[in-house]
């Protein structure tokens, strides 16, 4: 492994780190802050950080995971299938980070309870699409 590829792999898990970290501890804190009901400007907090620091952080993962197949020395190769379905559900993924969760959240977090729901469910389906990939990280399906 070159240096280039090894900075690139440091940079795409660290991306991944910071995009999907606060997945898993989101939903404790949003049950804690109902008990203290406060969950609407938790929420608030959730979307603004999405915007901010998750969803960059999600497309760099994408970046730096393209960085990482062209410095590969032919290690890996777009056309293997691990990749192509990595790919696919990263976009799937960025879908509904972008288009379900972070619309839903900004809507709960102006009183919208209907948006709720919807936050939980983008939350559920972004956290299947998270462990669809990692498996397709680790196994290499096609390698």
């Amino acid at each position: 492994m070159s240096t280039s590829y090894k900075i690139l792999l440091f940079l795409h898990i660290a991306s991944v780190v910071a995009a999907f970290g606060p997945m898993l501890a989101a939903p404790l804190t949003a049950a804690q802050a109902r008990k203290d009901g406060d969950e609407r400007r938790v929420v608030g907090y959730f979307a603004a950080n999405n915007r901010k620091v998750h969803m960059p952080a999600l497309g760099l993962a994408g970046l730096f995971g393209i960085g990482l197949i062209f410095s590969s020395d032919d290690v890996w190769e777009f056309s293997q299938t691990w990749v192509s379905l990595s790919f696919l559900v990263w976009f799937a993924l960025c879908g509904v980070v972008s288009g379900m969760i972070m619309p839903a959240e900004r809507a709960f977090a102006a009183g919208d309870q209907a948006a709720e729901r919807k936050v939980a469910l983008g939350g559920q389906i972004a956290t299947v699409l998270f462990l669809v990939i990692l498996y397709l990280m680790i196994f290499k399906p096609g390698a």
